[in-house]
């Protein structure tokens, strides 16, 4: 058989996607191949008309599945959100929260090996110039230097008072650099570790950064105002505005940014190379390899421009993170690697030779509602409900089809959530610091409830549909959906709390430094207190499969064999129902799955 030379590079690009996505799960066993990676490849893929036939005695993606491959060829989850990255080759650094650094291949994402030394979270990474050194900063005020190779610590560096914000290491690693919350940037020596020079700042160092260039001189932030010293500490030139720098990894140019306003210089003259402004509340930028590319992150949306010539224009836009972006580097001229405070890590595939490139203009940060959504599973009737962003979708579970889509409310809301009851579709709302019923059939208004003026977190209507759970900063409350009357409420409230999940007239609640705490609503008292008892965690589907909240996949009970698991790319899940035949799982990104389950696969 003959193929021409466009088939094969299809049947190429789609391999490379369909292993790169699911590496994960195929590298365990070959049966994923089936059971996880081609129920949830696009519909467009070559593979998947292949195979679809091979897919009838598995599993079926109602919802939540792709029409085509996206630009993010590759999602890793994490056990904690991370603060930074570094990159050098073929080796992705991560810091954690609880310490830990994570070493990860970059081609494949998989996690190769652990550094662990710090006692709190990691704040902080880069690699030294020829990638044998990794100098990391954490929230316990130490500097620590790393063997790439070996994993050891070479040095601990202490003397910071508060945690450390940003490290650097010169190009001929002799010297550390680190910029600290105390207000102060120390030089240090790596042959002694002693420090022999320390920086005074006004107020807290947001970034160090050596040039690579020679001679070399670092690079401090402090209150958006950037100041170029000498490696004795002495200051060079003027300050000038900036609340994030980054040079490309020749040092040739620097990227630095200040609120939306991107500048690219050279390193040695410092003469301006291109200026633009970016329109959004830039976080951290980077330089690709080349140059030729600026990548910006607000928020939890990346966007890439091309500075090839002296009118900068916007190549790409990146959704896909659920939280902020904390770091951002590219590891090649067409790859940029992202790491976010939704637990992940991505790898991003940048194609500027777009064919429908972006119209060139103004970049508009788009309004960040609560990440919240909410599904009602009726697979008696066929039917599933979900709600997100206003949206109200109406699902035929057997076709695979979405039977109504309609948007109750024109005007903006803040938290939302629908149920089907008695057959009488009831959407709630919060909007204006009202909780707001809204009925049907009637066409009017149920119910109009003040809520404090702290504002509201989560507005969930909860088990049959009777009772409404109301969640602000100070209290959280429980409503009966048609008396108003409030049946439930507690106010020796945590801090920070967060809704956990959530199953039937139970809830759990998340506390920051406590373990989860169960509140069950089935016989509920004006102030209740809450019982220390975690949410189930698992869902038996049948005597012998379970599903796994926390894994985001199918185990065996009699052999222990996982299988089915979800993508990477799904991640933080906040509801999961199972009427037998259908999964439901709702997500804080706003997005739902539904997967209908062959009766021969389970057993």
């Amino acid at each position: 058989m003959i193929f021409q030379a466009g088939v094969v590079s299809k049947w190429t690009n789609d391999s490379s996607h369909f292993l790169l996505e699911h590496f994960d799960a195929i590298k365990d066993s070959p049966s994923y191949i089936y059971h996880s990676a081609l129920p949830f490849s696009p519909s467009s893929s070559w593979l998947q008309k292949c195979y679809s036939t091979d897919l009838s005695l598995t599993v079926k993606v109602i919802k939540g599945g792709l029409a085509e491959w996206g630009t993010c060829s590759r999602t890793t989850l994490l056990e904690s959100y991370t603060r930074t990255l570094s990159y050098w080759n073929k080796t992705v650094a991560v810091g954690s929260k609880p310490g830990d650094i994570i070493i990860l291949d970059v081609i494949t994402g998989s996690q190769t090996a652990i550094l662990s030394g710090h006692t709190e979270e990691v704040n902080c990474l880069t690699f030294s110039s020829d990638g044998t050194l990794l100098v990391s900063g954490s929230h316990d005020c130490t500097v620590k230097l790393w063997d790439v190779q070996t994993g050891g610590v070479i040095k601990t560096f202490s003397g910071h008072t508060s945690l450390v914000s940003s490290v650097s290491i010169s190009t001929d690693c002799t010297t550390v650099a680190s910029g600290s919350g105390d207000g102060r940037v120390y030089l240090w020596d790596i042959q002694t570790g002693e420090c022999y020079c320390t920086i005074k700042q006004k107020k807290s160092v947001q970034c160090v950064s050596f040039s690579p260039t020679s001679p070399q001189y670092l690079i401090s932030i402090c209150d958006k105002k950037a100041q170029q010293w000498d490696t004795n500490g002495h200051p060079i030139n003027p300050p000038f505005n900036a609340s994030y720098i980054a040079f490309s990894s020749d040092g040739a140019q620097f990227v630095s940014c200040c609120g939306p306003i991107v500048t690219v210089q050279n390193s040695d003259s410092e003469v301006v190379m291109t200026k633009f402004v970016a329109n959004c509340n830039i976080q951290c930028c980077c330089l690709s390899p080349d140059s030729k590319l600026v990548a910006v992150a607000a928020h939890s949306i990346i966007y890439v421009w091309d500075i090839t010539n002296s009118n900068p224009h916007l190549v790409g836009t990146f959704p896909g993170h659920t939280g902020h972006i904390t770091s951002l580097v590219f590891s090649s001229p067409s790859t940029l690697i992202s790491a976010s405070r939704d637990r992940s890590v991505k790898f991003w595939q940048i194609n500027v030779l777009s064919a429908d490139p972006i119209v060139t203009g103004p970049v508009s940060t788009p309004i960040t509602l609560p990440l919240i959504s909410s599904i009602n599973l009726q697979a008696k009737d066929g039917i599933a409900i979900s709600s997100a962003y206003g949206v109200v979708k109406t699902w035929d579970i057997p076709a695979s089809l979405c039977k109504a889509s309609s948007k109750p409310l024109a005007e903006y809301y803040e938290h939302g959530d629908v149920k089907l009851i008695d057959s009488k579709m009831v959407f709630v709302w919060y909007r204006d610091e009202m909780i707001n019923i809204w009925d049907p059939e009637r066409q009017e208004f149920h119910l109009q409830a003040d809520v404090p003026e702290w504002g509201l977190l989560h507005l969930r209507i909860l088990g049959g549909g009777s009772r409404i759970f109301c969640q602000n900063e100070q209290s959280i409350k429980v409503w009966d959906i048609w008396t108003g009357g409030v049946v439930a409420e507690s106010n020796h409230f945590y801090h920070g709390v967060k809704l956990l999940g959530m199953n039937g007239s139970t809830v759990w609640l998340d506390p920051p430094m406590m373990q989860p705490l169960q509140w069950n609503l089935a016989n509920p008292q004006r102030n209740t207190i809450f019982s220390p008892d975690p949410p189930p965690e698992r869902l038996y589907l049948n005597d012998t499969k379970l599903w796994d909240n926390s894994q985001h996949r199918i185990q065996d009970t009699v052999t222990g064999r996982v299988v089915f698991q979800l993508p990477g790319r799904f991640n933080r899940i906040i509801e999961t129902q199972w009427n037998g035949q259908y999964l439901a799982i709702s997500f804080w990104s706003g997005g739902e799955v539904i997967l209908e389950f062959h009766p021969e696969f389970l057993q």
